[in-house]
C-alpha cells in the first residue's frame, strides 16, 4: 500500500499550525516534572511530527499514528492535555484534503 501524502507547502497554514502546536507540547512536556515511563517515545514523535511539517507534505496516516503514540505516551496527564489537544486538532486540519479515487462519480 502506498503512503497518501497531504498536500502542503511552507506557506501552509495548516503545517505552520501543527509545528506551532507541536511546540508548545514539547516545551509543556519538557516543564513537566513527573517522570513519565514512556516520555522518550513521545519526544521521538513531536520530533518526527516536527520533521513532517517542515518537509510541507506531511503523510495522513503517519500523523495520525504520531498523534496515537504520543496520547498514549502520556496517558492522562491532566497538565499536557490542552496542549495535545492543540496538536490533535492541527492534525485534524489535513483531514479536509480531497483523497485520490474517493467522492468523485
Amino acid at each position: 500500500m502506498e503512503a497518501r501524502r497531504v498536500a502542503g507547502t511552507d506557506d501552509d497554514p495548516r503545517t505552520a499550525e501543527l509545528r506551532r502546536a507541536v511546540a508548545r507540547l514539547r516545551r509543556d512536556l519538557a516543564a513537566h516534572p513527573a517522570e513519565l515511563p514512556d516520555r522518550a517515545i513521545a519526544d521521538d514523535e513531536l520530533a518526527a511530527l516536527d520533521a513532517m511539517a517542515r518537509t510541507g507534505a506531511p503523510e495522513l496516516h503517519r500523523l495520525r499514528r504520531s498523534l496515537l503514540l504520543i496520547a498514549g505516551a502520556l496517558g492522562s496527564v491532566s497538565a499536557l492535555g490542552s496542549a495535545l489537544t492543540g496538536v490533535r486538532a492541527a492534525i485534524d486540519q489535513f483531514n479536509n484534503v480531497p483523497q485520490p479515487g474517493r467522492g468523485r462519480d
